[in-house]
């Protein structure tokens, strides 16, 4: 067919890898890209490795952390070969943790940092689709790099993520059988794609709703895409500078004029056959990017505005395995499963990556910090002379390990029921989907609390280069990545406002009556928004300025949500609290 040819299949390596420096990738050694037109955690302690990087530059004197091991048997489904061991006792992990441990930050360029990437990416020691074949092996690399984070920021990790969960994940989720090879030519080139689904005016905030247009021509069988104004444009695309291919989130629109929604599109954004000096590939006509601009983290990840301009693709980039177009008559063929629920599952493992994330950076920051109080001696402190030895740090210490600890089992028992899930091919229940969203909201809002906390503690080191307070913005990312944490507990709180209503309305006896298994503090919340959004409506408030007005018991409520959540997921008690 006429897709098939449009994957290269991967060539057998013959000579042993050659060792390079992040940004040094050998011409010699790229393969030829695919053409044109183609479509848990439980961490109980931060360790050292056992053998860290010799060059102070390598992790800037920092300690990444490592993890205890997971049970494997709890996932469902599939598992590494060696194993899904946390820790660095598989041959595995510690393969993989010694490609990273190569990653440099200071002084890198985006393009440096990209290259790096592409070696990853070539080396496959994770595959692309190990997010459905190996879900375990996916989470542990992303924590494995997350230990690198206080040494040198969010930039690296969050290139890959988008590479391995946004772009090749929805591949995986939303793609047939070429699409999926073509995957496997693309890493077998090094090649790097990003995921361009957030607008200026839309996206992830807006419940996934996206103004990009694509609008399919029977007579040429193309998809024409279009940012049909500048709030279309696709905003803040990570690697959006340096990747040769997209994943396009775009509003599809059948030849008839039927608008089937939001559809992914897997696209060729360069020209491979044609280099510029600088020994990249020029964009395709109708696409055009830019530099989001300047920021203050993260300098070693590109950031940019994509725009399209009746930029045409062929019929076979349309990612078609839950919703496709007859390419002959242009009539849209529907599924079981709908594409955006397929794209919002990548959100899912987003959010438990990110969580991970943020869990592994605290540790690691924790355990850098103690290791210098622990040598630190003060003045005047009897037997007691070391700075661990204050009260209120020493409490704090004690404090952050009990609430990691917790934050941790809640988290990796999300990671082991999103595992089978994955494994399976399924979307996960209601219930774990909202665990998920209280993971990332839990474990990133106790990170930042905790690290800010220790920052004050310490005095003149935390300014210190080196000390991994410098790349504390990783957790600010964290708090936006994969859903902004305030968007889902506005969500979290409407859900449990509606079902708080529907449960009402159920009895008959003028007392309202809570769903059941809620704590009190739920049920008085939804009482407060409800009194709050009446008194706002008898003022001539709209819907959206009534909920509004009702904004802090709103958060009340979605703070509530999120205990009874992680409560019940842990066997405790409503009302149990560290």
């Amino acid at each position: 067919t006429a897709s098939r040819a449009l994957v290269r299949p991967a060539v057998a390596r013959t000579r042993p890898r050659r060792r390079l420096e992040p940004g040094r990738v050998s011409p010699a050694r790229r393969r030829k890209p695919p053409p044109d037109g183609a479509p848990g955690v439980g961490l109980r302690s931060v360790v050292r490795s056992s053998q860290p990087p010799k060059s102070s530059e390598a992790n800037n004197g920092m300690v990444p952390g490592t993890w205890v091991p997971h049970d494997p048997q709890k996932a469902g489904g599939s598992t590494s070969a060696e194993g899904s061991s946390d820790d660095l006792s598989t041959p595995w992990s510690r393969g993989f943790a010694s490609e990273i441990s190569r990653l440099r930050s200071r002084g890198v360029t985006y393009a440096q940092s990209a290259d790096f990437l592409r070696e990853i990416v070539r080396r496959a020691s994770l595959r692309f689709t190990d997010i459905r074949d190996d879900p375990r092996r996916f989470f542990l690399a992303h924590r494995l790099l997350a230990a690198h984070a206080p040494a040198h920021g969010p930039g690296f990790w969050i290139r890959f993520t988008v590479q391995f969960n946004l772009f090749a994940g929805t591949v995986v989720a939303l793609g047939g059988p070429e699409h999926l090879r073509l995957l496997d030519a693309i890493q077998a080139a090094g090649e790097l794609g990003c995921f361009c689904l957030t607008e200026r005016l839309a996206g992830v905030n807006s419940g996934l709703v996206v103004n990009t247009t694509a609008t399919y021509d029977s007579n040429t069988k193309t998809f024409i895409l279009n940012s049909k104004n500048e709030g279309a444009c696709k905003n803040w695309i990570s690697q959006g500078l340096t990747a040769e291919w997209a994943v396009v989130v775009a509003d599809l629109t059948t030849t008839d004029g039927k608008r089937v929604g939001p559809h992914g599109f897997l696209v060729r954004l360069r020209d491979s056959s044609r280099a510029n000096k600088k020994g990249g590939s020029p964009l395709r006509r109708g696409v055009t990017v830019g530099d989001m601009g300047l920021k203050t983290t993260g300098l070693d990840l590109d950031n940019a505005w994509v725009r399209f301009s009746d930029f045409r693709v062929p019929h076979a980039c349309l990612l078609d395995r839950h919703g496709g177009v007859d390419a002959a008559t242009g009539a849209y063929l529907g599924a079981a499963k709908k594409p955006m629920e397929m794209i919002g599952q990548r959100l899912f493992t987003g959010r438990v990556a990110v969580a991970q994330a943020a869990l592994v950076f605290s540790r690691t920051l924790f355990a850098n910090t103690k290791k210098y109080s622990d040598s630190k001696m003060c003045a005047m402190r009897g037997t007691t002379p070391a700075l661990s030895d204050v009260p209120q740090l020493r409490a704090l210490y004690d404090e952050a390990e009990k609430r990691f600890a917790r934050m941790e089992s809640f988290v990796n028992k999300c990671e082991t029921g999103l595992c089978a899930a994955l494994v399976a091919d399924e979307m996960p229940k209601l219930a774990a989907t909202r665990a998920i969203a209280v993971a990332k909201i839990r474990a990133v809002e106790t990170c930042v609390e905790l690290c800010h906390r220790l920052k004050q503690e310490v005095g003149s080191y935390a300014l210190m280069a080196g000390t991994g307070f410098e790349h504390t913005d990783f957790l600010q990312c964290c708090k936006f990545a994969e859903g902004d944490s305030r968007i889902l507990s506005q969500k979290l709180a409407r859900d449990a406002f509606g079902e708080w209503l529907r449960n009402e309305k159920k009895h008959f006896s003028g007392v309202p009556q809570p769903p059941p298994g809620w704590s009190p503090q739920e049920t008085r919340a939804c009482a407060r928004v409800a009194a709050a959004i009446q008194a706002a409506e008898k003022k001539g408030a709209s819907k959206i300025e009534a909920w509004d007005a009702a904004w802090r018991d709103v958060y009340a409520l979605a703070d509530a949500v999120c205990a009874r959540a992680m409560a019940g997921t842990l066997g405790e008690t409503i009302d149990a609290k560290l």
